[in-house]
């Protein structure tokens, strides 16, 4: 094998056709363009990165010492499926479905799902001057305790439509009832409600 030969063996293009992700460096198997099959091909992934590509994904693969027989798969794509009109400096992951989380400019994160699951052992924070959650069926906490530090003092506490829990409390614990009779009016609650 001549030299210009070894150098052109050293790279090509493919098409992925199988994909193993159970082992610990992805196998693939590949057509090269010109119609070459190619088997168990390692796919060198970054660290911290890793992806199923479907079938019929493109890869770049290349062949240390021009030699087919042990090939490594640097690169896969799927044009099919990428975001397209990213801004300059714009970072996202995608997948076939239309999932993304796009890091976009501004210093905001977008990410676009139909279910978004966030699975914490121990504590889940969002630290912000606020926070807003748009809901057009329901929200529901299944939790034993929700707690609130706003109060009467501070601005910030509970409230719905009609009014904040401090004014509630207010209104319970100062109450009476009308009694029967001369317009004799009952005692106040026994129990009051905490905190007012």
């Amino acid at each position: 094998m001549g030299i210009t030969s070894s150098l052109n063996n050293l790279i090509a293009r493919a098409v992925l056709n199988v994909l193993n992700t159970a082992t610990k460096c992805q196998g693939v198997s590949l057509t090269l363009i010109g119609g070459e099959p190619i088997a168990n091909v390692e796919h060198i992934e970054p660290y911290g990165f890793t992806s199923a590509a479907l079938a019929g994904a493109e890869a770049v693969v290349l062949f240390p010492s021009g030699d087919r027989s042990h090939g490594v798969a640097i690169a896969v794509a799927d044009r099919r499926y990428r975001l397209k009109g990213l801004a300059g400096g714009e970072v996202a992951i995608y997948t076939d479905e239309g999932d993304s989380i796009i890091l976009k400019r501004d210093n905001v994160i977008e990410a676009t799902t139909k279910k978004f699951i966030v699975n914490a052992e121990e504590k889940i924070s969002l630290n912000a001057p606020e926070v807003e959650v748009n809901a057009s069926k329901k929200v529901a906490f299944i939790t034993p305790d929700v707690t609130s530090t706003g109060n009467v003092a501070a601005e910030g506490e509970v409230s719905d439509g009609v009014g904040k829990m401090s004014q509630i409390r207010v209104t319970y614990n100062g109450h009476a009832h009308t009694g029967r009779g001369a317009g004799n009016l009952t005692d106040k609650p026994d129990s009051q409600m905490g905190g007012g």
